[in-house]
């Protein structure tokens, strides 16, 4: 029995690892739970898991359970838990994910954010403590699976994406896109945020210099495809030139269950199993950079390195919330990013203090730019 705790566990990743965890309780137990504020849904999960610690990241006086965003760090290092599934939405989820590491815990990474804006800094805390970062990205999972035992002859890696909502819209009717819009997205049913990130393909940016954190590819060797159908989650091209393909149904159980038992598989009959027929055809697309401008921006970020992905993450999150809260149009999520990223002098990341001073101040001057609008 592997003790786990799920920082995020009322959001969608949370919500999927619970629905994972309910077919492998001979295998896993809940020991700590952690939701930002739904203090309502949390409680209905401590009635059913019964876990030695839950609190809300979000401060609230009228909680009953310790509040606030230390305990994330304090449910991760609960002497209980072997495994961390970080399913944080943004860059709350770092501190919790360098004290696991440092602990010598497994991190099962859905708070993409963290490597976007450490990744040196995290493979430092894994080396340090002994921990290990196992992803639960579709796609890096699928990735993880293709490469395990040849990790030393990898050459290339081609994610996919589904383009979201508006792969085909042109560029004057996607910048009139509304939230409702931008939140119907094709394939996956995802949190609020990433689900935008997925409208602008920012998600797609954000994936791609996680890839290169864990496996350590240059950006030349690292490329996107639209592929509509969310059937195959990467391709894994090797020395020789081989490539071998990850395929299943969009569904994150599948990841989140790899992510549990890496390098070993367990059963699992809530998964759906694969049927080429019912698949249909598959298709792939280029990915349209002069219109799905914030991609654009994130590639370039993580090609300049140091304090540069954490500024476009920063700048992303501050217009992504703007644009939720129907104070923005959609143009100008990728417009806010540009703006931040063209006024960041790129700093080498040495510390966890620089890369906060650096989203701190992507995020001053993303807002700056959002009451000049």
């Amino acid at each position: 029995m592997r003790g786990i705790a799920i920082l995020g566990s009322t959001g969608s990743i949370g919500r999927s690892t619970l629905a994972v965890l309910r077919r492998q309780r001979e295998h896993f137990r809940v020991v700590a739970l952690t939701a930002g504020r739904n203090l309502e849904e949390l409680e209905a999960q401590r009635a059913e898991w019964r876990p030695a610690f839950a609190g809300l990241a979000e401060p609230r006086a009228d909680a009953h359970l310790p509040s606030g965003p230390e305990v994330l760090v304090e449910a991760a290092l609960h002497p209980a838990v072997d495994i961390v599934v970080n399913a944080v939405v943004g860059a709350a989820g770092l501190d919790a994910t360098l004290a696991a590491l440092r602990a010598g815990k497994r991190v099962a990474l859905a708070n993409k954010e963290t490597l976007v804006m450490a990744g040196e800094l995290v493979a430092e805390a894994a080396r340090a403590g002994g921990g290990e970062v196992v992803p639960v990205d579709s796609e890096h999972s699928a990735v993880l699976q293709c490469v395990a035992g040849h990790e030393a002859a990898l050459s290339r890696l081609i994610l996919t994406g589904s383009g979201g909502p508006f792969r085909d819209w042109p560029p004057e009717r996607l910048s009139r896109a509304t939230i409702v819009e931008a939140l119907n997205h094709p394939t996956w049913r995802m949190g609020r945020k990433i689900t935008v990130d997925s409208a602008t393909l920012a998600n797609k940016a954000l994936e791609l210099i996680e890839a290169h954190h864990l496996f350590g590819l240059g950006y030349d060797a690292l490329e996107v495809v639209v592929h509509p159908q969310s059937i195959v989650h990467a391709f894994a091209e090797f020395c020789d030139g081989s490539v071998i393909a990850q395929l299943a149904f969009p569904s994150m159980e599948l990841p989140i269950l790899y992510a549990l038992t890496h390098p070993r598989r367990l059963p699992d009959a809530g998964v759906r199993r694969f049927d080429p027929v019912a698949a249909g055809p598959l298709t792939f697309e280029p990915v349209r950079t002069d219109v799905f401008r914030a991609f654009h921006c994130g590639v370039a970020a993580g090609r300049s390195g140091g304090t540069a992905p954490a500024v476009f993450n920063a700048g992303n999150e501050v217009a992504v919330s703007a644009f939720l809260d129907d104070c923005i149009p959609f143009a100008r999520i990728s417009e806010v990013i540009e703006g931040v990223l063209d006024t960041h002098r790129t700093e080498p990341v040495t510390s966890v203090e620089t890369v906060r001073a650096a989203d701190c101040e992507a995020r001053q001057r993303a807002r700056a730019l959002l009451r000049s609008s």
